[in-house]
């Protein structure tokens, strides 16, 4: 069997000769961390955008949608914290010379332990069957206790070091715990020290009059910033929330995992104001909102997870992860977190503008509390084609590669195959899709076997291939092949149309998400 850093760089691969994914600037040899969505990959983007958006600003009555400059005022970023606090813990290997998060090693330290814990289940439950206990055999097995109370003191060591920010003895853990480095193998490890990861830049004209400003790392002071504009124009009353799609850069110095860590990528956040007092009871609230708009695509519940922090930001009272069984283990799609006033406080210190709001129930003015809810467009995107990748073998020694996409999100939605180039199909096959064109994303293809175009089709995840044969001109009927089943059926024209629209609109999956 593949082992999983095999099937990520198949997917990698998938990603590009299909156009999802294409290195930046690639004819100079790319960027680092840096990439371009191809023809299929910008669909996809946007459908799940769309299906974001459309889930906070349709589904709450009290959520509206902005969209604010990247360019903000610096003084924006001294009041946000970034500017002072915006940090990295980095070590360099002295042989390798490369650089890493000394918490991402440490993070990984931790999850060996977890691996260990998990294999051992693995091995019990193919030993006992029907019989095993699991939850017994994770209490009482000596090697599991053992290892489990090695992760938890390593575990309570490295998060209190955290929240010290105490980068000594971050680089102690590292040093205790023989951790090597992954290129050059040694432990000659330099001290760990802190990196900003704001790009900077100048605006103005002359060297003399231009002001530094920043790339913004992060969407929500845009909404912070607008907070009254919004609030006074449209008449909102607390609670409600504004939502914002839209790039953030970060210079992160260890940026890997294709498009799990980049320099430049996009968010979709949320930032819901509240009555201080009331943040936990939308903080519950939001999360299991979120878990749900992620589990109604049906990429498997068993995938999802929570993962509260250890580590809360200086604003946050609560902090929690959804994480995502990527190919290379759980990691943090969309991070749910209660702000406290925090961000509206600071911005009205340091901007000196009264930025508070007048409850008219409680006859009094504050500031409110904030719950975020903030995903990456660029690690929902890797996510779900990851969870939908699958090298299928099939009958007869055949086999095909197969993208599983949720229908709702697929690039394309049907492709109009004639099966042959003459006797009027490819005509019929026009007149066909010129009718689903302007509901469907569709594609016409009439090049190579019948079987090939099935193949391209499944490679981009196609939900649905219609063919055109010689039996359509004779009683308006056409064969309808399923993605996932390839099974086939015969459908009347007028048909089409109900067929591909219950599977594929969105309007369906909102529904549920609303009930």
């Amino acid at each position: 069997m593949a082992s999983q850093e095999d099937i990520f760089k198949k997917l990698i691969a998938h990603c590009k000769e299909y156009g999802f994914v294409f290195p930046s600037s690639e004819i100079y040899d790319g960027l680092a961390a840096v990439y371009d969505y191809g023809q299929m990959g910008a669909e996809l983007k946007n459908n799940i955008k769309r299906y974001w958006w459309e889930a906070m600003t349709l589904l709450n009555d009290n959520v509206v949608g902005i969209d604010a400059a990247i360019f903000m005022h610096p003084t924006t970023w001294k009041a946000s914290g970034h500017v002072d606090a915006f940090n990295d813990p980095l070590i360099d290997n002295r042989d390798s010379k490369k650089r890493y998060r000394a918490d991402v090693l440490i993070e990984e330290l931790v999850a060996k332990f977890d691996d260990k814990i998990e294999k051992e289940v693995e091995k019990a439950a193919k030993r006992f069957g029907e019989k095993f206990d699991e939850d017994l055999f994770r209490q009482t097995n000596p090697r599991i206790v053992e290892n489990r109370e090695k992760r938890d003191t390593l575990h309570a060591r490295f998060a209190k070091a955290l929240n010290d920010n105490d980068l000594d003895e971050l680089k102690q853990i590292i040093v205790d715990y023989e951790v090597v480095c992954p290129v050059s193998g040694t432990k000659n490890w330099t001290d760990v020290r802190q990196f900003n990861l704001m790009f900077a830049t100048e605006i103005g004209s002359t060297a003399d009059g231009a002001m530094k400003i920043y790339l913004r790392p992060e969407t929500a002071q845009g909404i912070f910033v607008n907070f009254l504009n919004v609030q006074k124009t449209g008449r909102m009353k607390v609670p409600f929330g504004i939502a914002q799609i839209g790039k953030a850069f970060r210079n992160e110095i260890v940026a890997r995992q294709f498009i799990f860590r980049m320099r430049e990528f996009e968010q979709m956040e949320m930032q819901f104001f509240v009555r201080p007092g009331e943040e936990m009871k939308w903080f519950e609230y939001w999360k299991q909102f979120r878990l749900k708009w992620h589990k109604a695509l049906g990429l498997g519940d068993h995938k999802y997870r929570f993962h509260d922090h250890d580590k809360l930001a200086h604003y946050a009272n609560a902090a929690t992860d959804i994480e995502f069984e990527m190919p290379f283990g759980f990691k943090e799609v969309e991070g749910i977190h209660s702000r406290t006033d925090f961000d509206l406080s600071s911005h009205e210190k340091f901007s000196g503008r009264n930025i508070k709001y007048f409850d008219p129930e409680l006859n009094e003015s504050y500031v409110p509390y904030v719950i975020e809810t903030s995903i990456g467009v660029d690690r929902t995107f890797l996510s779900i084609v990851a969870a939908s990748y699958e090298e299928q073998a099939l009958e007869g020694g055949d086999s095909r590669v197969v993208l599983h996409l949720p229908p709702v999100l697929a690039p394309v939605k049907v492709a109009v195959l004639p099966l042959v180039k003459k006797d009027g199909l490819p005509e019929k096959a026009r007149e066909i899709m010129n009718e689903l064109k302007f509901d469907f994303k569709t594609v016409y293809d009439e090049k190579d076997s019948i079987g090939k175009r099935y193949r391209r089709q499944d490679a981009i995840g196609t939900p649905f291939c219609i063919t055109i044969d010689h039996q359509t001109l004779d009683d308006q009927t056409v064969t309808v092949r399923n993605r996932d089943t390839m099974e086939q059926q015969r459908v009347k024209i007028a048909e089409i149309y109900k067929l591909i629209d219950k599977e594929v609109n969105l309007r369906n999956v909102l529904k549920k998400l609303g009930e």
